[in-house]
């Protein structure tokens, strides 16, 4: 009898370990994955860029997206030009600052102040790590086809792609921090990652970068968000953010 309690005790510690792995660990360790693999696929986007490695494949998806009769001309009808315009914007300066206000505010409203005050700074400063790192690299423009946007700053990393990653990504995993529902948790982030991919994809589209300057701004932007996950997450260990509500996890 003795014998039956005992191993039915470690099979409830057993469960009861694999239950927390399960729903804290198993984030860590991916989020510390994209981390790490973000950090090192930029390192090395980076060389093969200055290296000149990346050129011929960035010129054969660039001109991909083009008439092959004119290059002038991108691929699709007019309304599809119209609408990549659109998407970039919505990783613009002024589109990103609305978004993260209003974050900020349902935060406040939430009575996550300090969740709030995290945010402020975590946006913020990837926003400036992008612009410190544009003007470090200064990569030149496309110049294969007319750009169908206005630009003004350096090419690598492409700041719409990485300030995009940065704000819609960061505030999803700060979102999530305190957002106890699982269905309002994937919504968040499958969300995130859309509006990042759109975002991006519609600068090579319009001609006013290349792939590998999206794709840099990808990986560092999502490394950044992986980062403010971890400091929030240990922060919220700490007690000085606030944690998650209550949840059954089952909504």
């Amino acid at each position: 009898m003795k014998h039956y309690r005992k191993i039915k005790h470690v099979k409830r510690h057993g469960l009861s370990l694999m239950a927390r792995l399960g729903r804290y660990e198993l984030a860590v360790l991916l989020c510390v994955s994209v981390l790490s693999g973000g950090i090192w696929g930029f390192i090395e986007l980076a060389d093969a860029v200055i290296e000149g490695e990346t050129q011929s494949i960035d010129e054969t998806l660039l001109l991909s997206l083009r008439n092959p009769a004119d290059h002038t001309d991108p691929i699709g009808p007019g309304w599809v030009e119209e609408m990549g315009r659109d998407f970039t914007a919505l990783g613009g300066v002024g589109v990103l600052v609305v978004i993260t206000l209003g974050a900020l505010g349902y935060l406040l409203l939430a009575r996550h102040y300090r969740a709030a005050l995290f945010a402020s700074v975590a946006v913020p400063g990837g926003m400036l790590l992008s612009t410190l790192m544009k003007m470090g690299f200064d990569r030149p423009r496309p110049d294969l086809v007319p750009h169908e946007a206005m630009v003004y700053t350096a090419s690598f990393p492409s700041g719409h792609s990485m300030m995009s990653a940065v704000t819609y990504l960061t505030l999803a995993a700060l979102l999530i921090r305190v957002q106890p529902a699982l269905r309002l948790k994937a919504y968040l982030l499958i969300l995130a990652i859309l509006l990042t991919l759109l975002v991006g994809m519609s600068r090579v589209y319009l001609g006013v970068h290349w792939p590998t300057d999206v794709l840099a701004g990808w990986t560092a932007g999502a490394a950044w968000a992986a980062l403010c996950w971890l400091v929030m997450r240990w922060l919220q260990r700490r007690g000085q953010v606030e944690t998650e509500e209550s949840s059954s996890g089952t909504e």
